[in-house]
């Protein structure tokens, strides 16, 4: 093991400068830093071609043959070397254009080579343009014969030797000299006989030079086995400590405020959906240990109506509760929305943000801290140390992942006697896999089904030669009432836009004045270069109806809630991800009449952005858009992962590897029901490998 813990220097063909740049360039800082720096493809030299059959143009081949002539062709730059390449089936071009005088040194006539590239054609010619070339011996043919390793390099490494073929000649020094140590498995023995497996060593070696396709698929199963079983395990004992560790407080009965609400103010039968989580709510909250679940529900699922009764069943209990949102506009919207709900209650709720000053803030405060306020709504002004409860025993926090982890552990320790419950809210639909990885140490609910009477909104593709008709379109649905956001993209996500969007806005919105004059038609328009109070200003003229028509750019897609918005126009939607279109389709669809979003693009379309519109127009299911996003963008790319810190895997992908996620938890659950601390012997490697991460990590793992 002492070897995988060698300085990366000591490797023969390294020395000190190339060692500075893998460990800048790669973060490869010792021998099993590069033992883990895997392949991301492999070139298939599993076998030998015959010029004959080699016709498809763009097609890898390997040959095994002789030179029979070499001539230049060309003058000056355009000089070129024609080597007449033969086996016995025929004849092949190799052509060259650079290093052409060191390369006619280099080849010999009548030698026999092994010969790889791709089929190019010039006319009605095949050939192939700077192939691989060399002469055949025992050594390279067994090796040419072989699945070759495509290592991630950079530019810098290259110009130190480091590119692909650089990195797989350390690897394959590392790999002798690997041979002939131990290396200390990490999984119990009965579990590799079980799921048929190879040790860790085989895989390693494995891995980097596999003798054949069955040999790498066994390698690669167990590296990514063990990578996401160890992260479950992880994430399982996180959450089996705090639910035995942490004392929660005890919500023992159902009182006054959650019954006369749900008897007299609920103005809808709730769905099966939201009656399972609120049971699942329910059941944590009464059992004395501290709840930290996760809600998901699409665009309009009604989870805020579960964050409510939640909120409620503190209140019966003699606690606070509050409700954390990520900005000024969706926490006014929450305020407005709770406030009216519980008109008539007797219920005082507070509303906090940083725009709440002075005089006003000190008497809030004062009315939170007598336990006077009972629910208290609010941005992360909420997390302020000058913000004491009285006793909070619910923390609602939405839209989650908008959210650091540091501000989540500051709302936690509001509680005084014990952290208060945490419910985390996210309307960004999740896929399986990736929820099972990123909230692996939570307790899950989805609400999947909308509420009745809600119509699925018609998503329609259109280009620039239907701007007319869709302008016919917004005048028909504003003759009917209605009103219309029209959302331009936004390259950077910032306070302040770039000007190149902010002028595509502004093009936009004298297009749409002209074609939508006043006094007939009044337009909004909305931009993150504005105040806030003038944003704010034309987001409450259209929430009123005195604007007809909102312009803007994506400040939009969380927030604003207009039951009378029936029409979404999504401009250059193919410069959107496909959940923020999802986001921004949400906007709309949220009264009873039928709903629309028209997703407007260029001719030109990538394939990636193809997939995406037509998805979007296929379905309006949130979690199929959500896998459908994750296989386009890799789960490391999607909204809210990034600051997890946990995807970070270097063999598995969740988008691909679902089936080994799934084994993997249900083995770790398995383990830890037999053995919670891991203390039986056949677990000991469990547990050395656990506490040897363990080292050097922070605490953030008790936090949801």
């Amino acid at each position: 093991m002492s070897d995988l813990h060698t300085k990366i220097e000591f490797l023969k063909s390294v020395g000190p400068q190339r060692a500075d740049l893998l460990k800048t360039e790669l973060g490869v800082f010792t021998f099993g830093d590069l033992l883990m720096h895997f392949p991301f493809r492999y070139v298939d030299k599993t076998r030998f071609h015959k010029i004959r059959d080699s016709r498809e143009e763009g097609a890898n081949v390997q040959f095994k043959g002789t030179i029979r002539r070499m001539n230049l062709a060309g003058e000056g730059r355009k000089m070129r070397l024609i080597v007449k390449f033969k086996d016995d089936t025929g004849f092949i071009d190799l052509v060259f254009f650079k290093g052409v005088s060191w390369m006619q040194k280099k080849l010999i006539v009548g030698v026999e080579y092994v010969v790889y590239g791709k089929l190019s054609k010039f006319g009605s010619n095949v050939n192939i343009v700077h192939p691989e070339i060399e002469p055949v011996t025992q050594a390279n043919l067994s090796e040419a014969l072989s699945l070759e390793p495509v290592y991630p390099s950079t530019g810098k490494l290259e110009g130190k030797g480091l590119g692909t073929k650089g990195i797989m000649k350390l690897q394959k020094i590392l790999h002798n000299r690997l041979k002939e140590i131990e290396m200390p498995e990490t999984l119990p023995d009965y579990l590799m006989e079980k799921m048929r497996i190879p040790k860790r060593k085989t895989a390693m070696l494995d891995i980097h030079f596999p003798k054949d396709n069955e040999t790498l698929k066994l390698a690669q199963n167990r590296l990514k086995f063990e990578e996401l079983f160890f992260l479950q395990l992880r994430l399982l004992q996180i959450r089996s400590r705090r639910k035995h560790s942490i004392r929660g407080h005890v919500f023992e009965k159902v009182g006054e405020n959650f019954t006369r609400f749900y008897n007299e103010k609920l103005e809808f039968e709730l769905t099966g959906a939201q009656k399972r989580v609120i049971k699942e709510i329910r059941g944590d909250m009464g059992r004395g240990v501290h709840m930290n679940r996760l809600l998901q529900g699409d665009v309009g699922s009604g989870k805020t109506i579960v964050g409510l009764l939640s909120m409620l069943l503190a209140l019966d209990n003699g606690y606070q509760a509050c409700l954390m949102a990520p900005t000024e506009i969706l926490a006014q919207q929450h305020y407005a929305s709770i406030t009216e709900s519980l008109s008539g209650l007797g219920i005082q709720v507070g509303f906090l943000s940083g725009s709440v000053k002075g005089k006003k803030r000190k008497q809030l405060l004062q009315l939170v801290g007598e336990g006077v306020i009972q629910i208290l709504i609010g941005t992360h002004a909420l997390i302020e140390e000058w913000v004491e409860f009285y006793n909070i025993g619910l923390a609602i926090i939405d839209e989650q992942h908008r959210f650091g982890v540091i501000q989540r552990a500051k709302l936690w320790k509001k509680g005084i006697k014990a952290p208060p419950h945490i419910l985390v809210m996210t309307a960004t639909p999740i896929p399986r896999t990736l929820a099972m990885t990123l909230y692996g140490d939570l307790d899950v609910s989805v609400i999947d089904e909308l509420p009745p009477g809600r119509k699925e909104i018609t998503t329609l593709h259109k280009n620039e030669n239907n701007r007319m008709r869709v302008f016919g379109f917004m005048r028909e649905q504003i003759k009917m009432g209605r009103q219309v956001y029209v959302v331009y993209p936004l390259i950077e996500e910032s306070d302040y836009e770039p000007l190149e969007d902010l002028n595509n806005l502004m093009e936009g919105y004298e297009s749409i004045s002209r074609e939508f004059p006043p006094p007939e038609y009044q337009i909004s328009i909305v931009h993150g270069r504005q105040k806030p109070a003038d944003k704010d200003y034309e987001m409450q003229r259209f929430v009123k109806g005195e604007t007809q028509i909102m312009v803007a750019t994506t400040v939009i897609e969380v927030g604003v809630n207009v039951p009378n918005a029936s029409v979404m126009v999504i401009e250059n939607t193919e410069r959107f991800g496909l959940s923020q279109l999802h986001q921004l389709r949400g906007r709309v669809g949220r009264g009873a009449e039928q709903s629309y979003c028209i997703l407007m693009s260029s001719f030109k379309l990538s394939n990636d952005a193809r997939t995406r519109i037509q998805t979007m127009c296929r379905t309006n299911n949130g979690f199929e858009i959500a896998e459908v996003d994750m296989n386009l963008r890799g789960a490391g790319n999607i909204e809210g992962t990034q600051q997890s810190g946990v995807i970070s895997l270097r063999m598995a992908d969740l988008a691909k590897d679902g089936r080994i996620l799934q084994t993997a938890r249900e083995i770790a659950m398995r383990i830890l029901e037999d053995d919670p601390k891991l203390e039986r012997p056949i677990h000991a490697r469990l547990k050395a490998y656990l506490e040897a991460e363990k080292k050097g990590k922070s605490g953030w793992s008790r936090i949801s």
